[in-house]
């Protein structure tokens, strides 16, 4: 069952990420990534993570759930894990976690998730939190929510400071080319972001799986 708290006049959140969102998670679902792989990228952004001050059966939150790519593998360590949400891919978290009777699914905004205040043992968001108008309200809000002194993991996009030129220039092109499909009809945007996956991503993907 979805707690779903979103409402008109919700705040911090761009319908229009939301829905471009929710949409991107219907569509690839990761389902297809085999667990061995899905695990590795797990443990790369969880290598930080304190799991050994933890208490015992912990109750914690993943902001920005998705498809629960990262509950499936947080969700066996826990107690209980509160998956939050405010787009249509909470739907397909349930889907993909459904052999895991401790989440809690909780549709909604990161400042108005209705979790109370001091209440959450951890907490980690990875890669959302710069999608939303005002990351720096975003973080303060995660924070409200945990307990004194407890763990929180989050990525954010940053400013490449310990990169070339090569790679930024690399970057605002591609950061470009996501501007200009964005703006496209969700028809052509599908067929432009599939062909792309399809003659750029795959073959990098596969050519660094032979060079790893």
């Amino acid at each position: 069952m979805v707690n779903n708290k979103i409402t008109k006049s919700s705040n911090n959140m761009d319908a229009e990420t939301v829905a471009s969102f929710g949409d991107e998670w219907s569509r690839y679902d990761q389902s297809s990534m085999s667990y061995s792989e899905a695990s590795e990228i797990f443990m790369e952004y969880f290598s930080i993570f304190p799991w050994d001050m933890l208490p015992s059966n912990p109750v914690g939150f993943d902001m920005g759930c998705g498809s629960g790519r990262w509950a499936k593998f947080v969700a066996p360590k826990v107690g209980r894990l509160n998956c939050i949400d405010p787009s249509s891919a909470l739907d397909i978290a349930r889907r993909n976690l459904i052999d895991f009777k401790n989440v809690e699914y909780i549709k909604a905004s990161v400042s108005e998730s209705g979790i109370p205040i001091n209440s959450q043992d951890f907490g980690y968001s990875l890669g959302v939190l710069h999608h939303v108008p005002d990351t720096e309200s975003a973080i303060n809000s995660c924070v409200s929510i945990l307990k004194s002194g407890a763990p929180l993991l989050v990525y954010l996009y940053y400013a490449f400071d310990n990169r070339g030129w090569v790679y930024r220039l690399l970057w605002r092109a591609s950061d470009l080319v996501r501007r200009i499909i964005c703006k496209l009809p969700s028809r052509f945007k599908h067929l432009v972001t599939d062909v792309i996956a399809a003659i750029v991503y795959f073959p990098l993907a596969r050519l660094s799986l032979l060079l790893d």
